[in-house]
Order: C-alpha cells, then structure tokens, then sequence
C-alpha cells in the first residue's frame, strides 16, 4: 500500500489532461476485465434506462468505468497538489453559499457522483468547518492517507464513523457545523423506505429527511461533474429546498430520490452505477443481480 500511495504521490505531478486520459485508459480495461462490475453496472442501467437501446446502454456503462477510474487517479491531486493549483481547476457555481451554511443547520446533501470528493474538497477549502460520516478502511496505511487527505485543508473537520450513529451529527448540527451527507446508496432495510428510483422500489435511507426534521437544517444539494476537455471539475451547489422535509418522511424521500434523477440525466456517465443499488429488494421480490457478484467497487471509499 506504501507503494501505491507513492505511485500516487507521483501522478499529482501530472498535467490534468493527462492524468484524466491515463485513468480514462485504465477504466477501458477495467471494464474489459470486471465481468461481474460490468454486469451490475449494465444491469443498473437497463432497469433504470429502459428507454436506451442495449448498445447505448454500455456506452454509458464503458464510459462510466473510465470516469470512475479517472476519478481514483485524481485524487492525488486532491490529496496533494498545491491549493493554488486546485482552486484554477474547480469551478464553484454560482458561488459557495457560505452566509447560508452558517446561518443555521446544514445539510449538503452529495449523492454518489464520481467526482464527490472534489466536492468534498471545495467545501474543505472555502466553507466553513463541517462534517461527515467516514467508514473506517481495511488497510491502515490507506485509511490514515484518506484521512489526512480529505482533511489536509482543515484540520478541524469531523469525519464520524458509521457505527456511532446519529447522534453526533445531530449534535455537530446544532453547534453549526455544516453536514456533508452522501445519501443514496443501499445499507439494507434498516432505517431505510422502499421508494422509487427511476421507477424501480430501492431501499433509500429516510435520514436525510428525519434529521431535518429533527434539528430544522435546511438542505443543499451539491453535485460535483467533470468540466469539459480536461480542464477540471464543476461543483455546483443547488438552492436550499423549501419546505423539506414537511410532515411526510416517505414522501421526502420519494423528492430526494427524484432529484439526484434528474441530475444523473444530466451526466449519466459520471453517477456510481457500479453500486448494488438494487441489492436489497421487498419482500417476496427476486434479486436482480447474479449471484455471487460482487458488492463493492476497488477502492469505493
């Protein structure tokens, strides 16, 4: 892992252009030899874009490899470029709602996108002091590096671990502490609705919506995407929703879902299919995958 991380350590040296094309590569052959990603990916696809023909369906799969592994290439420069170098290469749009963010709660709500951390890192760099949860990784040496990665600008940040449960981000809410929150993956029934996502029943997490409620934070949704030709990343933070998440938590959820839809049309390539996103079914429901696939993507973190 040491090695890895110096290999890594040595891309950040890299022009963008090509680094974003060296991990382009990468992913092309990634997606000729993880038969079992490649097929959850495709099977993601064709239930939430039927409407796509098959060979449209894995251009969009083929080019999501390649934006996923570009991704993980890139985060040496997120890791360990100069903050002069990274803030000429993200375009925050229309500008970092600072005012809002410390006015009260927060949530910025960051579905899974590939290039998350890079907003993730802009929140870091020019907002003020927040939080997030943080899944402790296998390997100690990689675990301490994301850690200091994806605090390098901020010493200050909180990353909580998934065990603690929500009360220290309830509590870091009230003290004004702006939570970072990825919302949209399968963690099983607990805590979670069966509601749409692109019309088929996923197991979503409520809490997004229940912990609004429960310390009156307003939520910001922000996407982070590729700008075009190489020349960086956009993170465009979304206006405060009104009157989220009103009396319905089932039906919050049902509005969060809808957006981050609306978002994947818009870059279709760049949203985390690679993800069992189905994986947990109601009951009585057949699984949608083959049996045996894997259930993480290397280095998802």
């Amino acid at each position: 892992m040491k090695l890895l991380l110096g290999l890594m350590w040595l891309l950040h040296w890299l022009p963008l252009p090509v680094l974003g094309r060296l991990g382009e590569a990468v992913g092309s052959l990634l997606f000729l030899i993880m038969k079992p990603r490649r097929d959850i990916t495709l099977t993601n696809l064709r239930l939430c874009m039927p409407q796509l023909s098959e060979a449209e369906r894995r251009s969009i799969a083929r080019r999501h490899f390649q934006n996923y592994a570009r991704s993980v290439l890139e985060r040496a420069l997120l890791w360990w470029a100069p903050r002069q170098r990274l803030e000429r290469l993200i375009v925050v749009e229309p500008s970092m709602p600072v005012a809002e963010m410390t006015s009260g709660p927060t949530i910025l709500l960051c579905p899974h996108f590939v290039c998350l951390d890079v907003a993730g890192l802009s929140v870091m760099m020019e907002g003020p002091t927040a939080c997030s949860i943080y899944t402790r990784q296998q390997n100690e040496v990689f675990d301490q590096a994301l850690r200091k990665g994806r605090t390098r600008f901020n010493a200050d940040i909180k990353l909580f671990s998934r065990g603690e449960g929500v009360k220290p981000i309830i509590r870091a809410l009230r003290q004004g502490m702006p939570f970072f929150m990825l919302p949209d993956m399968d963690f099983g029934e607990k805590d979670a609705e069966f509601v749409p996502f692109f019309g088929i029943p996923a197991a979503t997490l409520t809490a997004p919506a229940r912990i609004a409620a429960a310390t009156g934070a307003k939520v910001i949704p922000v996407i982070a995407t590729y700008l075009p030709n190489y020349q960086g990343w956009k993170v465009k933070f979304y206006p405060a929703w009104e009157n989220y998440p009103g009396g319905d938590m089932v039906e919050a959820t049902r509005r969060m879902n809808a957006f981050i839809e609306e978002r994947i049309l818009e870059a279709p390539s760049e949203y985390f299919w690679a993800h069992k996103r189905f994986k947990t079914r109601p009951p009585g429901v057949p699984s949608v995958y083959a049996k045996g696939s894997p259930d993480e993507m290397p280095l998802e973190s």
